[in-house]
C-alpha cells in the first residue's frame, strides 16, 4: 500500500505502517495535552494507541494464521487509524474455511478482554464505566473495554467488518457465492444507511463510519463479481486471447529469465534526469511479482491489485512467456460478461 512504510515481520509476514497512522497518535497526545497540560499523560495517552494497534495487529494475524492453515499466504498486514488490514492472497474457496479465518480475529479480541478482566478482577481494579473516557480511568480497564467493543463493531453484519464476511459465509453454504456476497453487501449498505441516519442526529463519527461501510461493501461486491468472471480460467489463455495493443512496462530479461522490469514511469525519469545513453540495469526494478502461466488469472489479478505497477510478467518453468495488464483484465473480464449474456438471451429464446 502506498504512503506506508515497513516496521519488521511476524511469522514470516510482512507489517507495515500507514503515513496516516502518525496522525492519530499526533491527534490523541493533542487532545490529552488540551485536557490535562500533562507531558506524561500526553505520553501515556500514546502508550495507549500502541497497545491498542498491537491488539488490533494480533487481531489481523489470527486471520493470517488460520488462513495460512488452508494454504492461504497473506502478503501483509498494515496498519491504518480505521484498523489493520491483512492482505490474503485469496478468499478460502470453502465457505467454512471463510467463516473459521474470519472468527480467528474477533476470537483473539476475546481473550484478551477476559483474560484483562481477570487480572483486574484479582487485583481489585475493576471500575465503573462511567468512569471511563478518552483521556481518563485505568489504563487496563480502557484497554478491556476497547476490546470488547472491537469484538462487538467487528461482528457487525456488514463488509467490510468480519461480521459481514460470515454472514457471507452462511449464506454460500445454501446458495451460489457471489449471490450471498451482493445480499450481505446489500445488508451492510442498509446498515450504512442506519448509521449515517443516527450520525447526523448524535455523532459526526458514524457518518464516517457509514461511509466506510458503503464503500466496503460496494467494493465487495464488485471485487467478488470480477473474481466469478476470472475464476477457472489460466494465465496462459488469457495472455494468448487479449495479450495485445500498447506497452508501458517492459520486462528485461536474461538468457530467457526475468531480471528485472522497466517501468514507463522510471524510464520517462531516467530520460528526463540523465539522458538516452543510461543503461537498462540501472533504471529497471530488480523487486517485482511474476505469475506462473499455470496459475488461474485471479491470482494474476491480486497480485496486479497489490505490486503497484501496470504488469506482470508470465513465466512458464522460469521462463518469459508474455505480460499480462490491468486493462487485460479488464478486457478479459468485458468478453466473458459478453458471452454470459449471450448465452442468457440464448436461454430465454429456447424457453
Amino acid at each position: 500500500m502506498k504512503w506506508s512504510w515497513k516496521l519488521g515481520e511476524v511469522a514470516g509476514i510482512g507489517v507495515h505502517i500507514h503515513a496516516t497512522f502518525l496522525l492519530l497518535i499526533a491527534w490523541v497526545a493533542l487532545v490529552h495535552w488540551i485536557e490535562k497540560r500533562s507531558l506524561a499523560l500526553g505520553l501515556e495517552g500514546v502508550g495507549f494507541i500502541l497497545a491498542l494497534f498491537a491488539c488490533v495487529l494480533l487481531h489481523e494475524l489470527a486471520h493470517a494464521l488460520t488462513a495460512k492453515r488452508y494454504g492461504i499466504k497473506t502478503r501483509d498486514i498494515t496498519l491504518l487509524p480505521i484498523g489493520g488490514m491483512a492482505q490474503l492472497e485469496r478468499t478460502p474457496d470453502d465457505p467454512k474455511q471463510e467463516g473459521w479465518v474470519t472468527l480467528a480475529g474477533s476470537a483473539v479480541n476475546v481473550v484478551i478482554a477476559l483474560a484483562l478482566f481477570a487480572w483486574l478482577q484479582s487485583t481489585g481494579g475493576l471500575e465503573p464505566l462511567n468512569t471511563l473516557s478518552v483521556t481518563g480511568g485505568s489504563f487496563l480497564m480502557r484497554l478491556m473495554t476497547v476490546n470488547v467493543f472491537l469484538v462487538i463493531f467487528n461482528m457487525l453484519p456488514a463488509f467490510p467488518m468480519d461480521g459481514g464476511r460470515v454472514l457471507r459465509a452462511l449464506l454460500a453454504m445454501r446458495m451460489e457465492y457471489t449471490r450471498a456476497t451482493q445480499i450481505a453487501a446489500h445488508l451492510g449498505q442498509g446498515l450504512a444507511l442506519l448509521f449515517g441516519f443516527i450520525g447526523l442526529l448524535t455523532n459526526p463519527f458514524l457518518v464516517f463510519i457509514a461511509l466506510f461501510v458503503w464503500i466496503g461493501a460496494a467494493q465487495e461486491a464488485s471485487m467478488v463479481q470480477i473474481r466469478s468472471a476470472l475464476e477457472g480460467i489460466p494465465v496462459a489463455r488469457a495472455v494468448d486471447l487479449i495479450l495485445t495493443g500498447s506497452q508501458q512496462d517492459f520486462p528485461v530479461v536474461e538468457d530467457g529469465s526475468v531480471v528485472g522490469v522497466l517501468t514507463r514511469g522510471d524510464l520517462m525519469i531516467a530520460l528526463a534526469q540523465q539522458g538516452q545513453e543510461i543503461p537498462v540495469v540501472d533504471v529497471m526494478r530488480r523487486e517485482f511479482q511474476t505469475v506462473d502461466s499455470s496459475e488461474m488469472l485471479e491470482t494474476a489479478f491480486a497480485r496486479l491489485q497489490t505490486c503497484e505497477c501496470h504488469s506482470v510478467p508470465v513465466v512458464h518453468r522460469g521462463q518469459l512467456v508474455g505480460l499480462i495488464t490491468m486493462d487485460n483484465v479488464g478486457d478479459f473480464v468485458a468478453i466473458q460478461a459478453a458471452f454470459v449474456q449471450r448465452r442468457a438471451e440464448r436461454s430465454k429464446r429456447q424457453a
